[in-house]
């Protein structure tokens, strides 16, 4: 009997991926590794972009301490995300790793924002312009990606209700059978 559970169990799970799969139209992972792949690619360019910027002219016109030390650390999170985000399009189902990896392109997003703010203050405003258009080609990306994580969250959470409320029902069969060892002490 507990085999059957078990079979009943698995198989509920196994086709309401399935069925969650189609009705909530989570992207493939054929389809979200080129995007992942993409946000590598991208990244990996804005790091000539911030090579390109002059600190030392910065702190020469007065630019706090505060932008250098952003332009140093966004130069390491950028080549860190090309990083993760070519490693993740292998295993794009890994929520944990895409939540990872999405965080860090957002808050390399918010550093490059300052950075920009403090490129046309201090320094050169066609530079903060580049910088800018930079950024920019990166949204339909980060926002498709986003999607991807938030459909793949909302599986999860299905397949979990699946899979508690099945056990919770295997285990009510189970709690209604008489007790096997019972059985056998009998005889």
């Amino acid at each position: 009997m507990r085999a059957r559970c078990c079979r009943a169990l698995l198989l509920t799970v196994a086709l309401s991926m399935g069925i969650r799969a189609q009705e909530k139209g989570i992207e493939p992972d054929w389809d979200i590794r080129p995007v992942l792949k993409e946000i590598a690619a991208h990244a990996q360019r804005m790091v000539p972009v911030l090579e390109q910027i002059d600190a030392k002219e910065m702190a020469k016109n007065g630019a706090p301490d505060t932008y250098i030390t952003q332009l140093n650390e966004s130069k390491v999170q950028a080549k860190a995300l090309a990083t993760e985000a070519a490693a993740l399009a292998n295993s794009p189902e890994k929520l944990s790793a895409d939540l990872s990896t999405f965080f860090r392109m957002q808050s390399l997003e918010k550093t490059l924002f300052s950075i920009e703010e403090g490129i046309r203050k201090y320094w050169n405003p066609a530079v903060a312009d580049l910088l800018n258009s930079q950024m920019a080609e990166n949204g339909q990306n980060r926002d498709r990606f986003q999607r991807y994580i938030l459909d793949l969250a909302s599986e999860h959470e299905q397949e979990c209700a699946v899979m508690d409320h099945e056990a919770q029902r295997c285990r009510g069969i189970l709690a209604k059978q008489p007790n096997a060892a019972s059985k056998t002490e009998k005889k």
